[in-house]
């Protein structure tokens, strides 16, 4: 009688640490709003993103890529955890990758303010969902999911760091979690500054989700009940009524 052994091979995966950029202030102290394309990191955010590089030096990370949005507050996020591990790297910017984009405000009725805010974040979202009366959901995925796949193509990196933003975030965190499906979970909470990490392997549903919104100076976010978006509206109330 003869047996028969056979091998198992490991499956080969790689690692993407994807963040997003630390906090901003969208309105100054009178309630005017400030340009969200140029917006730079506040305080809090600067703390956040050399918290999140601390962490990665101390677990010996270090990165074969790093790619930004291309926005001031995703490369000074970026910047800043590189200072911390030490490492010199240029920084790579995919301006696909920049966030949902909103339209005017002003060309929303009043009485659409609260949904145009809220919805876009609210349960597993119709890609009809139209950000701030701009980009929907369905265009936010046309225009970040086609970059994934080509990191995904490029096999000159073992680890790699993206830099974003909360939006863009969930659309490719929906996407791992499906394993390479097409949904937008809008109830994916992303801190800023917040840490995920990712395996991907060669088959193209390959996923494995290791760590999901690991904030560094808060891990267990033990002061937090709101949504960016909520705080955000908020915000937005505050500067309407100051306007009066």
């Amino acid at each position: 009688m003869t047996s028969t052994t056979s091998t198992y091979e490991l499956p080969k995966r790689r690692r993407i640490f994807l963040m997003r950029h630390g906090d901003v202030t969208y309105f100054d102290a009178s309630g005017r709003a400030i340009d969200p394309e140029s917006v730079p990191l506040n305080e809090r955010g600067r703390d956040e993103a050399s918290a999140a590089g601390s962490e990665f030096k101390a677990q010996q990370i270090r990165f074969d890529k790093v790619i930004a949005s291309g926005l001031p507050r995703t490369l000074e996020t970026a910047q800043r955890v590189l200072a911390e591990t030490g490492q010199q790297i240029d920084i790579d910017v995919w301006p696909q990758w920049q966030e949902i984009r909103g339209g005017r405000l002003g060309d929303l009725p009043s009485k659409d303010f609260e949904r145009a805010f809220l919805s876009v974040f609210d349960g597993i979202v119709p890609e009809t969902t139209a950000f701030l009366g701009g980009e929907t959901i369905g265009e936010l995925l046309d225009r970040v999911l086609p970059p994934l796949q080509r990191l995904r193509d490029d096999a000159s990196w073992d680890t790699v760091l993206l830099v974003l933003h909360g939006g863009v975030n969930r659309a490719l965190l929906s996407h791992a979690i499906t394993g390479g499906g097409r949904t937008f979970f809008g109830h994916l909470s992303q801190t800023t500054g917040c840490i995920n990490a990712l395996d991907v392997g060669d088959k193209p549903g390959d996923w494995v989700i290791r760590a999901l919104n690991h904030s560094p100076p808060s891990p267990l976010h033990a002061t937090v009940r709101n949504t960016t978006m909520e705080l955000l509206y908020a915000q937005f109330v505050r500067f309407k009524s100051l306007m009066k």
